[in-house]
C-alpha cells in the first residue's frame, strides 16, 4: 500500500483554506455594497485575493494567479484612495470574485478554465483603472526609478511622501520544507509589493560529513521599500505562519532617501531609536507609529483565538455512527434494568441515570461537531440572484437574515439545489419587471429574502419576494384545463396554492432559461420531503409570496414519544406534541358528518385516528376513553390524534429508509427501539395533510351525546 502524497495533502489544505477567503471576500463585498464597510474591510477584502494568489503561485496555478493578481490590483487601488467603488464598480468586484470562486473550482478538480470569461472581466476592471488614471507604468516606474531620483517640478518646499521601509528576518524551519512551501514565493511575493534588496545568510551551513539532509540552514534578511502596510508584508507569511522565525519592524529614519542604507545581516534585530517617521500620503492616513522592537508575525487577533481543527468528514460519519448505536444500547440497557424489577434508589438504577445524562451529553456534542452555519449556502444564493437578475434584467436585491444558524451537514449539502430552484423562480416569475413594478407604485429594485432560524426544535427557511403574488384564479383556471380539478370545485387560497407542487405544473405563459414559479416544485417538494422536512406557500396578492421550508435540526438523533396503534410501536417527535388528553363526554363534538373535533380550553381541535389514517383497521365504534396527543406544527396549526398507549419518552436514532421501499404518507424514517423491535417514525403534519377523516363511525355516538 503506498504512502499517501503529502504535497496532495497540502494541495487539499490550500483548497480548503480558499473557500474561507472566498467567504471572507464576499463578505466584505457585501459590507461594501451596503455601505457600511470601512478601511479594514477593503482591507479583509485586498488580503482574501492576494492570500489566493499567493497560495496558487506556490502551486503553479498560473491562470489563477493572472485574474487574481489584476484582481487585487484594482483592489488596492480602493484600498489606497486612488478609486471609488460606486455600486457599478461593486456589481464588478461581485462578478469578479464569483468568477475567482469558480477559478478556485477549477483548478481544485483540473478542470478547464474558463478564460474568455475572465478575460472580458479583466477587460471591464482594467477600464476602471484607466478611468481614474492608475496606469500599469506607475508600478514599474515606483520599482525601478533608483531610490532617491526625483523630477523638479518647482515643488522642492513640497517634497514628495517617502515609501516605508522595512527589514524582514526570515528563517525557515524544517517543518516549513516538509510541508512543501519553498522560500522563493514567499520572496517572489516580497518582490512585488516593491524594491528588494535580498541577503542570504549561509553562514550556518556545516561541513559536508555534518549535512544534515533535513535540517534547515539558510536564512534570509531583506530591505523592503514599498508602499504597503506592515499588515499587508504579514498576509504574504500567512501560510507559514508557525513555520519559520520571523521578525519585521519598520525602519524610521529622517536620513535623506538618496543616502545609502547598510544591508548588513542583522541575527538579533536591537530596538531602533525614535525617529521622525516620514510624511503618510494625505490619501490614506495612517496612525502615528511609536517604535517597537521586533515582533514574530501573527494573524488578526481573531483568527489567533480561534483554533480550528480539520477532521475528514468520514471520520465524523463514523462518530455519529458510533453515538447512535451508543443510543441504542443505553436503551437496551435501560428496558433490560427496568424489567428486572430493581428498586429505582439501587446502585445500579442511579448509575443508569448517570449513564443516560453521559449519553446526552456526548450526542449533543458530537451533533454540534456535524452543525454548520447556513451562512456558506447563502452565500451561494447570492450568486444565483445576481446571475438570474443579469439574465432577466431587472434590479433585484438578495437580503439574508439568520445565516448564522446551525445545521446538520447534511441537510446544507442536500437543500443546495431545491434551494437554487426556488431563488430562480423569485427573481423569474415571483417579481414583476421594472415597468410593471413603477406603475404599481412599487421600488425599482426587487427584493428576495433569504431567511432562516430556529423555531420548534426544527429549521426554518423561507425564501419570500415582494413581487406580485400568486395569481389564483390564473392557477386555478390552468388545473382546470389539466383535468388536475372539477370545473366547480371549491378550493382555498392553500389548497389553491398547493397545486403549484404537482408534478409539471407551470403558470409560465413562455418559456424561459429559468425556472417558471411551478415548474419542478414537485421535485423541489419532494427532495424537502426526503430530508424529513416540509414545504407550505403563503402569498398575498399584489404584495408577494413566501415559501417556508420545515426541516429537522438532524438527520441522526431525536427525542421521541414511543407509541403504540393498532398493536404497532411507533415514534411521534416530541416537539411536536403539546399535552395528551382523554375524551369524554365533555370534550367530544361533532360539528357536521365526518367532522369530529375535541374541546380543548374553548377551541375546537380536528380529531384524527391514527390507526386509521395509516391504514391499520377500521374506525371504532366508540372513542371514549381514547388517549389523545394534542400537536402543533410550525405554523401554528394543531389537530389531536388518537393513539391507543403511550408508552415512554427516550431519544432514538433515526435510521432512513432505503429509496427502495415505498415511501408512505406520514412516514418519516425508522428507529430500533431498545428491545430490538423496529419501529416507525412518523411525521404527523404530512399524516393530517392527507387524512380522509376517517372517524366517521363515531357519528352515531355523538349525535347521543350532543342531542
Amino acid at each position: 500500500m503506498s504512502a499517501p502524497d503529502p504535497m496532495a495533502e497540502i494541495r487539499a489544505s490550500f483548497f480548503i483554506e480558499c473557500e474561507e477567503l472566498l467567504e471572507a471576500l464576499q463578505d466584505g463585498l457585501e459590507a461594501m455594497a451596503e455601505d457600511t464597510g470601512d478601511l479594514e474591510t477593503i482591507n479583509v477584502v485586498f488580503r482574501a485575493v492576494h492570500s489566493i494568489k499567493g497560495g496558487a503561485g506556490a502551486f503553479g496555478l498560473e491562470g489563477l494567479v493572472r485574474f487574481a493578481h489584476r484582481y487585487e490590483t484594482v483592489l488596492d487601488a480602493v484600498r489606497s484612495n486612488t478609486l471609488v467603488a460606486d455600486g457599478d464598480a461593486i456589481k464588478l468586484f461581485f462578478r469578479a470574485a464569483d468568477h475567482l470562486s469558480d477559478l478556485v473550482r477549477e483548478s481544485r478538480d483540473d478542470g478547464i478554465l474558463p478564460e474568455a470569461e475572465g478575460d472580458a472581466i479583466l477587460t471591464e476592471l482594467d477600464a476602471l483603472l484607466g478611468d481614474h488614471g492608475v496606469e500599469e507604468e506607475d508600478e514599474a516606474e515606483i520599482e525601478f526609478q533608483p531610490l532617491g531620483l526625483s523630477l523638479d517640478l518647482g515643488l522642492a518646499d513640497l517634497p514628495p511622501p517617502a515609501p516605508a521601509r522595512f527589514t524582514i528576518n526570515f528563517a525557515p524551519e524544517p517543518e516549513m520544507y516538509e510541508t512543501g512551501n519553498e522560500p522563493y514565493m514567499i520572496l517572489r511575493a516580497l518582490a512585488e509589493l516593491g524594491s528588494c534588496e535580498v541577503t542570504c545568510l549561509t553562514d550556518k551551513i556545516p561541513q559536508l560529513n555534518e549535512f544534515a539532509p533535513e535540517a534547515s540552514y539558510l536564512k534570509w534578511t531583506v530591505v523592503l521599500t514599498a508602499d504597503v502596510q506592515e499588515a499587508e508584508i504579514v498576509s504574504i507569511f500567512e501560510f507559514v505562519d508557525g513555520l519559520c522565525a520571523l521578525t519585521i519592524a519598520p525602519i524610521q529614519s529622517d536620513v535623506p532617501a538618496t543616502q545609502e542604507v547598510s544591508n548588513d545581516p542583522l541575527p538579533d534585530l536591537p530596538v531602533l531609536p525614535e525617529l521622525t517617521p516620514p510624511p503618510a500620503r494625505a490619501a490614506d492616513p495612517v496612525p502615528p507609529q511609536t517604535p517597537a522592537p521586533a515582533a514574530k508575525a501573527k494573524a488578526t487577533p481573531q483568527s489567533a483565538a480561534k483554533s480550528v481543527v480539520r477532521v475528514d468528514l468520514d471520520r465524523i460519519e463514523r462518530l455519529v455512527n458510533l453515538v447512535g448505536e451508543l443510543v441504542i444500547n443505553q436503551a437496551m440497557l435501560s428496558q433490560s434494568l427496568e424489567s428486572s424489577g430493581l428498586s429505582p434508589h439501587s446502585d445500579a438504577m442511579n448509575g443508569l441515570e448517570e449513564f443516560q445524562r453521559l449519553t446526552r451529553d456526548i450526542q449533543d456534542s458530537v451533533m454540534m461537531i456535524r452543525a454548520q452555519p447556513v451562512k456558506s449556502l447563502f452565500q451561494r444564493m447570492s450568486r444565483i440572484v445576481r446571475e438570474c437578475s443579469a439574465a432577466v434584467r431587472k434590479d433585484v436585491r438578495l437580503v439574508t437574515e439568520g445565516d448564522t444558524t446551525e445545521v446538520d451537514k447534511t441537510v446544507i449539502e442536500r437543500l443546495s439545489d431545491p434551494l437554487t430552484h426556488m431563488i430562480r423562480n423569485a427573481v423569474d416569475h415571483g417579481l414583476e419587471s421594472t415597468q410593471n413594478r413603477l406603475a404599481a407604485g412599487k421600488p425599482e429594485q426587487g427584493v428576495v429574502k433569504l431567511t432562516a432560524a430556529h423555531r420548534s426544535g426544527r429549521v426554518i427557511i423561507e425564501v419570500s419576494d415582494d413581487g406580485g403574488g400568486i395569481n389564483r384564479e390564473k392557477v386555478k383556471q390552468i388545473a382546470t384545463e389539466k383535468g388536475l380539478i372539477a370545473a366547480d370545485a371549491s378550493l382555498t387560497d392553500t389548497e389553491i396554492d398547493n397545486l403549484l407542487f404537482l408534478p409539471g405544473f407551470s403558470t409560465a405563459s413562455e418559456v424561459s432559461d429559468l425556472s417558471g414559479r411551478g415548474v419542478g416544485m414537485d421535485v423541489v417538494r419532494n427532495a424537502i420531503q426526503a430530508l424529513g422536512g416540509r414545504i407550505t406557500i403563503t402569498s398575498t396578492p399584489g404584495e408577494g409570496t413566501t415559501f417556508s421550508i420545515s426541516l429537522p435540526l438532524t438527520l441522526a438523533v431525536l427525542d421521541g414519544m414511543v407509541v403504540q396503534v393498532a398493536g404497532e410501536t411507533m415514534v411521534l417527535p416530541l416537539n411536536l406534541v403539546i399535552e395528551t388528553l382523554t375524551i369524554d363526554h365533555s370534550n367530544l363534538e361533532q360539528t357536521r358528518p365526518g367532522l369530529n373535533v375535541v374541546r380543548v380550553r374553548g377551541e375546537f381541535v380536528s380529531l384524527f385516528d391514527l390507526g386509521v389514517e395509516l391504514g391499520y383497521r377500521s374506525a371504532q365504534d366508540s372513542y371514549l376513553d381514547a388517549v389523545v396527543l394534542l400537536i402543533a406544527d410550525e405554523a401554528g396549526s394543531r389537530a389531536a390524534l388518537i393513539v391507543d398507549e403511550i408508552q415512554d419518552q427516550r431519544q432514538v436514532v433515526i435510521k432512513g429508509l432505503d429509496e427502495s421501499f415505498y415511501r408512505a404518507p406520514g412516514i418519516a424514517a425508522a428507529t430500533i427501539l431498545g428491545d430490538g423491535q423496529i419501529a416507525l417514525i412518523l411525521d404527523p403534519s404530512d399524516i393530517i395533510a392527507q387524512a380522509q377523516g376517517s372517524t366517521l363511525a363515531i357519528a352515531p355516538n355523538l349525535m347521543e351525546l350532543t342531542s
